[in-house]
């Protein structure tokens, strides 16, 4: 079965349309990626650093539950970069179970880890993430606090707002435009109108 599908994306790459031939490209190296899931995960247990990481980013590509159980596997190694890439991966893949794993790696002892548990929590719009967003605005790490802000502006909630209002004139340039540019991303809260 696998081979008439590979067979037909193959014929496709040679399609007159320009913007066939690049999704017949997409999908076969998609489609490869999953018959390497094995050999991938076989890196990731045993890979020297460099190889895990890219494993991990291979990962990415693939559309399966395996990749699950690796990914969250990784975010407790403690090699840093490891951990960031499956925190991005995950970020990525949006997969509802992997929230409270990045939530937890806000505290990671490593900035590098923090910042991007904070990118990731930004591609979920689960407004339920505010608060713990929230809680690291105090940061004196700069690069976090702008993570956080932005992921607050992707996320949206109306909540957040006083929070993100507290740093439109914030000491720090990065800090302040992303807090202006969260502001306008925030959703508006109207009062219900009241029927007279």
């Amino acid at each position: 079965m696998l081979e008439i599908r590979r067979k037909a994306l193959r014929g496709a790459l040679c399609d007159a349309d320009e913007g066939v031939r690049q999704v017949a490209a997409e999908a076969l190296e998609r489609l490869e990626a999953v018959q390497s899931l094995d050999d991938i995960l076989q890196i990731l247990k045993s890979g020297n650093r460099g190889l895990q990481v890219r494993a991990i980013f291979a990962l990415e590509k693939i559309q399966s539950p395996r990749v699950y159980a690796p990914l969250l596997a990784a975010l407790k190694v403690a090699d840093a970069d490891i951990r960031c890439a499956a925190i991005q991966v995950l970020g990525e893949k949006k997969h509802a179970k992997a929230l409270e794993y990045l939530v937890r790696h806000l505290k990671d002892p490593h900035p590098a880890v923090r910042v991007h548990a904070a990118c990731a929590l930004g591609n979920f719009t689960d407004r339920r993430l505010v608060p713990y967003l929230v809680n690291e605005l105090d940061s004196s790490d700069e690069e976090l606090v702008v993570c956080v802000l932005e992921a607050l502006g992707k996320i949206g909630a109306a909540e957040a707002e006083s929070a993100v209002l507290s740093l439109v004139q914030d000491g720090r340039l990065r800090v302040r435009s992303a807090a202006v540019k969260a502001l306008g991303l925030l959703s508006i809260d109207y009062p219900a109108e009241s029927s007279a």
